[in-house]
């Protein structure tokens, strides 16, 4: 059917690629050394000062967060076993009256 076209391999000719030349530089005294690059400064970040007021402020928000989702969380306990003991009690129900259909 259909071939893939592979390429050709390079056939090894029996010369050697010389190495390549590294020349070397040489330092020679009593040149000036040049000097190095200046340091940008750190940048300059606002301070966050928590005063009485604000620590305050911090504290009833965070209070107030924890009682919501705890008030949120309780409710949805709450709205689980009333679910569950609705269902529990229809099936109590519902058990005593197919007992009582077979006794019949």
């Amino acid at each position: 059917m259909l071939r893939p076209k592979l390429p050709a391999m390079p056939q090894p000719t029996g010369q050697a690629t010389p190495p390549a030349v590294v020349e070397l530089t040489t330092i020679t005294p009593g040149l000036p050394v040049p000097p190095p690059a200046p340091v940008a400064p750190p940048p300059v970040r606002p301070t966050v000062q928590l005063t009485p007021g604000t620590a305050l402020a911090l504290v009833g928000g965070g209070t107030a967060v924890v009682l919501v989702v705890g008030a949120v969380l309780v409710s949805m306990l709450l709205a689980v076993t009333v679910t569950a003991t609705s269902v529990a009690v229809c099936a109590v129900v519902l058990r005593s009256l197919l007992a009582s259909q077979h006794r019949r």
